[in-house]
This record gives structure tokens, C-alpha cells and sequence, in this order.
């Protein structure tokens, strides 16, 4: 089996751009959905250096799930837990009980969901030098 994980941390930090361009657009909904979607695709370059198959969204599971020697420890996860409440809402209307997913978010979630991601990226980054 090819072994892919560059191929996914390389996707996880251009997703984090795309997060933090969409911070500068006030695109805030975008920027805290893009910011889960990187640090997902962190976590599992290192299941693919491990050879491991993964399957869910849920980042902090992710974490959590991995081999004892390189689960994070539990302020990683707590981050991570932030960024799963991202995966959804940011995307649909139904979530919210009314209006528009951009009417629901702020800047400060975006700019704390795109600093969450990177930690989460830079631990990964540890974990498959």
C-alpha cells in the first residue's frame, strides 16, 4: 500500500490557508469549517504513516484513538473537541434553530478554530518526523 500521508498534511495546511483567507474575508462559518477539515486530514496523515486505515470526522476521536506512543495529551483533545462542533453547523441552515450558518458565527470562534488547527497540524508534524 502507497504510503500517502504527505499527501494528506500537505492538503490539511493548504486547508488551514484557505481558513485563515477566509478569517480575512470574514467568512467566518468557512474559515472554522475549513479549520476542522485541516486538522482532520493532520490526523490522519499520521494514521497513513502508520499504515493504518481511518474512517470518521470526528478529530478529536481521531486523537484519542491513536496508538498509545503517539496520542496527544488531553489539551490537544480539548482543542480538538472544539474544532468537532465545526464539522456541521457552519454548512447547514437546519442546524441552527434560525437563520443562516454565517449569521451564527464570529470572528473570534474563526480566529480560534484556524489557531486550534495549527497546534493540532504541528503535533501531527511531530508525530511523522
Amino acid at each position: 500500500m502507497a504510503r500517502r500521508h504527505g499527501d494528506w498534511l500537505r492538503q490539511a495546511k493548504r486547508d488551514l490557508g484557505h481558513a485563515r483567507h477566509a478569517l480575512q474575508d470574514k467568512d467566518y462559518e468557512w474559515s472554522c469549517f475549513a479549520s476542522q477539515q485541516s486538522a482532520e486530514k493532520a490526523v490522519k496523515a499520521v494514521y497513513q504513516k502508520i499504515g493504518a486505515d481511518v474512517w470518521g470526522h470526528s478529530v478529536s476521536i481521531l486523537l484519542a484513538n491513536l496508538p498509545d506512543e503517539l496520542r496527544p495529551d488531553e489539551e490537544i483533545v480539548d482543542l480538538a473537541k472544539e474544532l468537532d462542533k465545526h464539522y456541521i453547523s457552519p454548512r447547514y441552515p437546519n442546524f441552527h434553530p434560525e437563520g443562516a450558518p454565517f449569521e451564527h458565527y464570529t470572528k473570534k470562534e474563526a480566529e480560534r478554530a484556524t489557531d486550534y488547527a495549527a497546534k493540532i497540524i504541528s503535533f501531527c508534524e511531530d508525530k511523522l518526523l
